[in-house]
């Protein structure tokens, strides 16, 4: 199993994409991942044949009957994820409400599962919601802002190495190159293909005056 930890590793290190996040739902904290995403996820990384679950343990937590003669059941169960050789236990919890007892119940018990089972596969990596657990999230990622962002720099850098190179004398290039030294903030910020450009003009510029000389 050695060679297939290796192979996993890198998706189980992977940022969570802020897309599969969701916020918390009304009345409770923090967000969460959906479990739609949790076993689409570990079917994906893991293979389908390749990792499993199971209940050890499943306990009535509380049952009563309002006014409206409504129920609201809560349950607790102790779920197993296997993969390889590899097990993880965590506990979740579900609760359910409706007019039918057995309905509540039902709601409940599918909850509290898959409430455990998410829990569990947490354990393994960025993905399964473990990003979510520092709270400055440096593990949650938005591949298309990102992309955008990359985008867009990739123009800046264009657009000023154009204006660079359209530099006719040493005065125009210092007028240039001072307009990136504000766009980008820092002389060590600025990008190495900008820099590159600054400093061949510069050549060819002091190149020309000399000769003109």
């Amino acid at each position: 199993m050695t060679d297939f930890w290796e192979q996993v590793t890198p998706e189980l290190t992977a940022p969570l994409n802020r897309k599969k996040v969701k916020p918390p739902p009304k009345g409770k904290y923090g967000e969460y991942v959906e479990a739609h995403h949790v076993i689409s996820e570990a079917n994906r990384i893991f293979g389908h044949g390749a990792w499993s679950y199971g209940v050890s343990e499943l306990r009535l937590t509380n049952a009563t009957v309002d006014d409206q003669k409504k129920h609201h059941v809560g349950y607790l169960a102790l779920v197993t994820v296997e993969i390889g050789d590899v097990r993880k236990n965590d506990v979740g919890h579900g609760q359910g409400h409706g007019r039918s007892e057995g309905d509540a119940h039902d709601s409940a018990v599918k909850e509290a599962v898959t409430d455990g089972m998410k829990r569990a596969l947490r354990t393994f990596g960025n993905t399964f919601g473990l990003a979510l657990y520092d709270k400055t999230q440096a593990d949650v990622a938005d591949p298309e802002a990102e992309a955008k962002a990359a985008a867009q720099e990739d123009h800046d850098i264009s657009m000023a190495c154009a204006d660079l190179e359209g530099a006719t004398d040493v005065e125009g290039l210092k007028a240039i190159w001072a307009k990136c030294l504000h766009a980008w903030g820092d002389p060590e910020n600025i990008p190495a293909e900008i820099l590159r450009t600054k400093n061949t003009m510069k050549a060819q510029l002091l190149g020309e005056d000399r000769s003109a000389a």
